[in-house]
Formats: C-alpha cells, structure tokens, sequence
C-alpha cells in the first residue's frame, strides 16, 4: 500500500519553479509541486506528498485527520533511513 503524508508548505524555491520546502513529520523536506502548478500553492498550505511529489492540496482539518490517522497506524511522520543507511535521512533530499 502506497501512503501519501500530510506536510505544510514552508517555502516555494525562487530559483527552482516547482520546487518547494515542505515540514513532514517535523522535519522540513524538498518536494515538487509541479502537480499542483494550475490549483497554486504556498507557503501555509496543506498537501498530500508521496516519494516526494505533492499529489494534492488539502484543507487543514483534513491533514490534521490524516496525520492523527498515521499515528494510530504508526506511521506518524517517522523520518525514513538514508539510502546510505544512516538514520533520519538528508533534508535537503526529495523523498
């Protein structure tokens, strides 16, 4: 089963159109928002991102459910490994 978690756009990059910083689980990560170039986002919207695409633009109580679902599931944003195998992953990375 594929997971698409909730994040919150921190930043739109000025120098990469279609890029952006996003705060997953705490932790700030790059994700392309591409997918969302007609719908619009910025910095304090809510999306869904999976193996670092944004697939859509959700409204806060609904990421809010999601994210309280997770954590039930166990799933609550927990940084993934590094393909290097080290811990919690680089930030700057797309995931």
């Amino acid at each position: 089963m594929c997971l698409a978690i909730p994040g919150r756009i921190v930043s739109l990059d000025p120098d990469e159109p279609g890029e952006a910083t996003a705060e997953i689980g705490g932790v700030r990560r790059r994700v392309n928002v591409d997918l969302l170039r007609e719908e619009g986002v910025g910095p304090g919207d809510w999306i869904l991102v999976h193996v670092g695409f944004a697939l859509s633009k959700v409204g806060e109580e609904e990421a809010r459910e999601q994210l309280r679902l997770l954590a039930m599931l166990g799933e609550d944003g927990v940084p993934e490994p590094d393909p290097g195998g080290g811990e919690g992953g680089d930030p700057d990375a797309t995931y």
